[in-house]
């Protein structure tokens, strides 16, 4: 008779603490603020700060939250599991 094995991924993921997390939004955040800023510095000669502001945060949110926050939860690692040592 075989034992079951237990697949890694069936294991639940323990959610970030907050320290983790408000790191994980620093290294997201900050990088493609500032690349965006590089990026669009002359395009954005002469706009008022606020509407620059506005623009960079509107385009960078979803950068940060949909194509850079999965990676940075994956890269976790197995610390996320539940029941495993931190």
């Amino acid at each position: 008779m075989s034992t079951p094995t237990t697949d890694a991924r069936s294991i639940p993921i323990r959610p970030p603490t907050k320290h983790q997390l408000a790191l994980m939004i620093w290294l997201a955040v900050f990088p493609t603020l500032t690349a965006l800023n590089l990026l669009l510095a002359t395009v954005f000669d002469g706009v008022p700060i606020a509407l620059r502001t506005f623009i960079l945060v509107t385009t960078a949110v979803p950068i940060a939250i949909y194509g850079i926050m999965p990676h940075l939860h994956r890269a976790r690692g197995p610390s996320s599991r539940a029941g495993s040592a931190d």
